[in-house]
């Protein structure tokens, strides 16, 4: 999920299990037939206290960016998973959201968050697969005459 403002800022996390990790909200589904888009909006919620429907993030603001990474999970981590899981698929979503709106971090998760320029988001992102969701935000984000 690529949390960004109307001018193309971008909202990263820094893992609290991870120092200098940054990302995006990320998660998985709580049930294998759980909606992506449900995902989406309750990590949102899990991550940075962002609810969205409330004032200032309208539900057209979170856009499936129809992208999709398999990428092999980084051993650490794979205990999060069932035996023999080694591989994940991430969907990508957006949602546009005003840089002034509280960020509440769920701090077994996170321990910071920053607001950058898409670039420099990019390049500050640990996952390569992050960095290009971030990197197709200009292309991806609807025309400032449609927010």
């Amino acid at each position: 999920m690529v949390l960004y403002s109307a001018d193309l800022q971008v909202l990263l996390l820094e893992r609290a299990d991870a120092p200098d990790f940054w990302q995006s909200v990320t998660g998985s589904k709580d049930t294998p037939d759980e909606p992506l888009r449900h995902t989406a909006c309750r990590e949102v919620a899990e991550e940075t206290g962002i609810v969205v429907g409330m004032a200032g993030v309208a539900h057209a603001q979170l856009r499936d960016w129809n992208l999709r990474n398999v990428y092999e999970i980084y051993p650490v981590w794979r205990h999060r998973y069932a035996p023999g899981i080694t591989h994940n698929t991430e969907h990508v979503f957006g949602l546009c959201v005003p840089r002034q709106v509280p960020i509440v971090l769920a701090p077994r998760e996170h321990v910071q968050q920053v607001w950058l320029p898409w670039r420099e988001a990019a390049d500050r992102c640990f996952s390569p697969s992050n960095a290009e969701a971030v990197l197709q935000l200009p292309r991806l984000a609807p025309s400032r005459h449609t927010r």
